[in-house]
């Protein structure tokens, strides 16, 4: 990856790490952050960069091979699938919540109540166009 996206495990987080790193990429993919084709960090690497144990990496590069979203060949790496389908929607709408969840807990850590975060929901999504 040319200029890799940061994905993070938080050890106090009850979802297992694999499940962590696993969500991570699933939206990073959908999203577009990755590419078709794009190299996923070798497993030893990813491993080493966020504490995990190779074998936890595996298992969600596993898991993103078996839902088709990247492909693996033996001295070629895991890479990003040339076609990724559209996830379906009650997965898209869990994701949106996810991240609305997150950005919500933010927003009050700066002490924004709902008409400040809405707003710059707002003014955000008029910029994106």
């Amino acid at each position: 990856m040319s200029a890799p996206p940061t994905l993070r495990v938080d050890t106090d987080d009850p979802m297992p790490p694999y499940e962590q790193l696993r969500r991570q990429l699933v939206d990073l993919i959908h999203s577009g952050v990755l590419h078709p084709g794009e190299r996923l960090p070798p497993l030893r690497q990813l491993a080493g960069d966020l504490g995990l144990a190779v074998g936890t990496v595996a298992r969600t590069y596993r898991e993103l091979e078996i839902a088709g979203l990247v492909r693996s060949r033996r001295g070629g790496g895991t890479r990003v699938a040339d076609r990724v389908a559209t996830p379906p929607a009650d997965e898209r709408r869990r994701a949106l919540d996810r991240h609305a969840t997150a950005y919500l807990r933010q927003a009050r850590l700066l002490g924004a109540d709902r008409e400040a975060a809405l707003d710059a929901l707002r003014r955000v999504w008029a910029a994106e166009g």
